[in-house]
């Protein structure tokens, strides 16, 4: 009977979705939200429970928290890996809106990483990005920008209801701005598709997110024994810089961050702000920027001592940070570049998180 409906945005097609994951590893889906929209209108729905990727499964408290679901709750429901042959089925060709895009397509991507899966391909548009351009809110988050377009989400961080809330707000613009096409629809507000690429595994060189986590694998196992909650990293934060504390005065002048002068470039398993206080309590600095007087570089990013030495430079190693280091190294400038893994060797036992 959905055909009959009159069209509410003639030629408005997308999926929206939604995802939750089971820990702080992108990696880690435990349950999907997605909505068919046709003209639109809500044309089908999709909503699945999943155990995450095996080895990636461990149930955070942090996140049992805000979205409810616990390990028990999905022990009988297929794996993502199992799911997604359905997923990738209703999605079909369709360019895909999420509220925060960035976020769903890595969850995606890990995903299909530690999976072992080959990606289709997949594109994305961010509704939040909409709405910032269009709502004049105090806050765009999702219950905020729903509720402006219109609708009640009565089930915040339930993937379905998630996936209605970011359709119902594109919806919505689409509406107030006469807009019959998705492209043209954010194209008008300068909003690019935010693009996964597709492969066949292996994969030549993984996300940022599952490098990352590489290290950290037995944490987020669910078969590990004796991991107790506070030993999960938290990899989803945004990096805040973080400030530059002046050094420990009694720090050992024999440890080997005493006198550094450090900067951090990318993503660390732990904030940069504590990255930095680490440095700060063992008599070295830290700065915000590469400089005259820098010493050591540590890039995050899951960035390997293999990566250093490659011939071609992988995408962390072509930050603005890495660049300008490389630059002053050929001047003649002492400046050493170093793995988040050295960085985590030259603190031993003060590392906070134990792999």
């Amino acid at each position: 009977m959905a055909g009959l409906r009159p069209p509410r945005v003639s030629g408005l097609n997308f999926t929206a979705v939604d995802f939750e994951t089971a820990n702080g590893f992108r990696g880690s889906p435990c349950a999907i939200g997605m909505v068919r929209v046709r003209d639109g209108n809500v044309d089908e729905l999709f909503f699945k429970r999943m155990r995450p990727p095996q080895g990636f499964d461990r149930f955070d408290p942090r996140n049992v928290d805000i979205h409810g679901i616990t390990a028990e709750r999905v022990a009988a429901e297929p794996r993502f890996a199992d799911l997604f042959a359905q997923i990738r089925e209703f999605i079909g060709g369709d360019t895909l809106v999420a509220h925060n895009a960035t976020f769903d397509l890595e969850v995606f991507e890990s995903a299909l990483e530690v999976s072992g899966l080959s990606s289709p391909g997949l594109r994305a548009l961010c509704s939040v990005r909409l709405a910032r351009a269009v709502y004049q809110l105090e806050s765009h988050a999702l219950p905020a920008a729903a509720e402006e377009a219109g609708f009640h989400l009565k089930h915040h961080h339930h993937a379905l209801w998630d996936a209605r809330a970011a359709a119902a707000i594109v919806v919505d613009i689409a509406e107030r701005q006469k807009a019959n096409r998705l492209e043209d629809l954010f194209g008008r507000h300068f909003i690019e598709a935010e693009e996964l690429e597709a492969w066949t595994p292996p994969r030549a060189y993984e996300s940022r997110a599952t490098r990352q986590v590489r290290q950290y694998e037995k944490l987020f196992d669910a078969r590990t024994p004796d991991i107790s909650d506070d030993m999960l990293p938290d990899l989803m934060r945004w990096q805040d810089e973080g400030k530059n504390l002046a050094p420990n005065p009694d720090a050992d002048p024999e440890h080997p961050l005493h006198g550094e002068h450090v900067v951090f470039s990318g993503n660390l398993a732990i904030p940069r702000a504590d990255a930095k206080g680490l440095v700060a309590d063992h008599g070295g600095n830290t700065s915000s920027k590469v400089t005259g007087s820098t010493s050591l570089l540590v890039i995050g990013d899951g960035v390997s001592a293999e990566d250093l030495q490659a011939a071609d430079p992988v995408p962390p190693l072509q930050a603005r940070k890495v660049r300008e280091a490389r630059t002053r190294i050929e001047r003649g400038q002492t400046l050493r570049i170093i793995t988040e893994q050295d960085f985590q060797q030259l603190l031993g036992e003060a590392w906070p998180i134990k792999s």
